[in-house]
């Protein structure tokens, strides 16, 4: 199997999947080096679980919990959301997110609830507390790849663990339409995230 963000051969991906971008100091004209972490594919266009996400720039943790949603939320866990630094950093200076930016969506299941509305009683107070992790889902900008949902491909690496290894892209109607619709910004929901918005916002 080769892999990569075009084709890479899988016994040399470890020294292929980054590329090294040079920016320059808004503040003094010095060479700044920042090494992006970019996508990697199967020959089959199945997306490889990024790595070493928990190293990426973390971004919020919305939440819609099951008690709050007659029981049945659609997204009950916390999202944990991730952006590739590499990405951040030319997101911070441009304003626009540049193809191969990755963000990394992992869930996590609230503790079990004491209380009607899910919540429970600890030390800190009363609220909803973090507890396994659920799973991850994955988006990509890549404008040629995926022309057919407005350049991001959405993935899902399983609504359980462990995380699978690879995910096939989702259909519109199963993840961009709602991104399409309602994301302030290039499909992305900037509105929830202040390092984002701040950034939109100028």
């Amino acid at each position: 199997m080769r892999v990569g963000f075009r084709t890479v051969a899988v016994v040399v991906v470890s020294t292929a999947v980054a590329t090294t971008l040079f920016f320059g100091s808004l503040g003094n004209g010095n060479a700044q080096t920042r090494t992006r972490y970019l996508p990697e594919y199967t020959d089959d266009g199945q997306l490889l679980l990024p790595k070493n996400f928990h190293e990426w720039v973390y971004l919020g943790s919305p939440l819609t919990p099951n008690a709050l949603n007659g029981g049945t939320a659609g997204f009950p866990e916390f999202h944990n959301v991730y952006i590739e630094p590499g990405s951040y950093e030319i997101y911070k200076k441009t304003g626009q997110f540049p193809e191969g930016t990755i963000f990394f969506k992992e869930l996590q299941l609230t503790l079990p609830g004491q209380n009607p509305d899910g919540s429970r009683t600890e030390p800190s107070g009363r609220g909803y507390f973090p507890g396994p992790f659920n799973g991850a889902d994955v988006t990509v900008k890549d404008s040629k790849r995926f022309a057919d949902t407005n350049g991001w491909g959405y993935f899902n690496f399983n609504h359980h663990e462990p995380k699978a290894a690879m995910a096939k892209v989702k259909a519109k109607e199963e993840c961009a339409f709602c991104h399409i619709a309602y994301a302030k910004k290039d499909e992305v929901w900037t509105q929830f995230y202040p390092l984002l918005d701040k950034v939109d916002s100028k």
